[in-house]
């Protein structure tokens, strides 16, 4: 397995469990109230546990997992898109969450701001994957009747 997909997948493992801290804080105050505010969790939560975990996870399959069809004249060279790809997810990833977390911190400009490059970040990254899978989909060779 390439270690950019082995740190996609242990790096969405870590965003599930966060996630899954942050959807625990949220449902135990709504059974015992702790705090009002911890309600501003809820963007970072979803964004941690859509694209920080299934969408990490997913990706970091893909890499493992799709065929590599490899020339001799670059032998790895989509590899390069893929870790792009983990970059750019990730950084996207936590300026949306620092959007939504810093909110009495930061002036409204600013967070909207970081939510638009945390945005712009979450879709390079894809385009990035997408670059990277794309060469790797091929049909099967054409098998002529009878030759099974």
């Amino acid at each position: 397995m390439p270690l950019v997909s082995r740190l996609m997948i242990r790096t969405a493992l870590v965003y599930l469990a966060l996630g899954s801290l942050f959807g625990a804080l949220m449902l135990g105050n709504k059974g015992v109230p702790i705090h009002p505010m911890l309600w501003v969790l809820l963007p970072s939560h979803i964004q941690l546990v859509l694209l920080g975990w299934i969408v990490q996870l997913a990706m970091g399959v893909g890499v493992w997992i799709l065929p590599r069809f490899v020339t001799t004249a670059a032998p790895r060279a989509a590899e390069q898109l893929a870790w792009s790809a983990y970059g750019l997810l990730n950084l996207g990833l936590w300026l949306v969450v620092a959007g939504s977390l810093l909110p009495f911190w930061l002036s409204a400009s600013w967070l909207r701001w970081l939510n638009a490059l945390g945005g712009l970040a979450e879709l390079l990254a894809a385009l990035a994957f997408l670059g990277h899978a794309w060469p790797r989909i091929k049909p099967f060779a054409d098998v002529a009747v009878g030759e099974r």
